[in-house]
């Protein structure tokens, strides 16, 4: 397995964790790559923090105005002008579908210090969010989002055992994680019945699938790539995830 990953030209960081077992595999989890989509999962995680602590009401009406919109992922850039909707609506757009807009908008709620803050009171340190998205300004400038492969497996990791906002929080982000559009990664090749919790990235030249596959063994899975042949890298993505479902049997 990891001499297939490291034939992949490009950057490459790979986190595996067996839930049950705790058997690990890791190649280049703490490097640094930029985020693309991916950043969506922590932003998550701070608005139910939020949330939880009656700072930010999920009920929150939020009006989505012209100057608001940025191009696709997602739908609300392509929705009436007008349009209101709740932060916690928006939440879950920016996870099942990675909406850029309303992922820009729940960061407006939430604010970019404090998404950070949360991710250091993890242990999270090299996951970093510096800008919204398509803020071509900051991007010319160098800011960039930044994840790790091992870092989002840990965040990931402590949604599954409830263990971060609170063991109902956690469900409810794990299940708007389940309900993910995006499946042309990690769920490829496994069936539909088997649930994978998970959160997609891609840019030009990358390409992410981070999640938890709900297996006979359930496991965390992070695959995070700058730099690649995305079709290539995709498929590895692909068959990888089928080996660790189906190797015991």
């Amino acid at each position: 397995m990891l001499a297939r990953i490291s034939a992949l030209q490009g950057d490459v960081g790979f986190y595996y964790k067996n839930l049950v077992s705790g058997r690990t595999i890791a190649y280049q989890a703490d490097m640094p790559l930029i985020a693309a989509s991916v950043i969506k999962l922590p932003i998550m995680v701070e608005a139910y923090r939020q949330f939880e602590a009656g700072r930010l009401d999920p009920g929150k009406i939020v009006p989505v105005r012209a100057q608001d919109k940025v191009p696709s992922c997602g739908v609300v850039t392509y929705l009436r002008d007008d349009l209101e909707m709740t932060v916690a609506d928006l939440v879950t757009l920016s996870i099942i579908v990675s909406d850029n807009t309303a992922t820009n908008l729940v960061i407006d709620q939430v604010g970019i210090d404090n998404v950070n803050r949360m991710l250091d009171s993890l242990g999270l340190t090299s996951t970093r969010l510096r800008r919204k998205l398509f803020d071509m300004e900051s991007a010319r400038r160098g800011l960039q989002n930044h994840i790790t492969a091992g870092e989002i497996g840990r965040l990931l990791e402590t949604l599954y055992w409830g263990n971060v906002v609170s063991p109902d929080a956690c469900r409810r982000m794990l299940s708007i994680l389940k309900d993910q559009q995006l499946n042309g990664k990690i769920p490829f090749r496994l069936p539909e019945s088997l649930p994978v919790a998970h959160k997609t990235g891609e840019d030009d030249g990358i390409t992410h699938d981070c999640g938890i596959v709900y297996a006979d063994e359930p496991f965390v899975l992070c695959f995070c790539a700058n730099h690649v042949d995305v079709p290539a890298c995709e498929r590895l993505m692909q068959d990888i995830a089928w080996e660790l479902v189906y190797e015991k049997r």
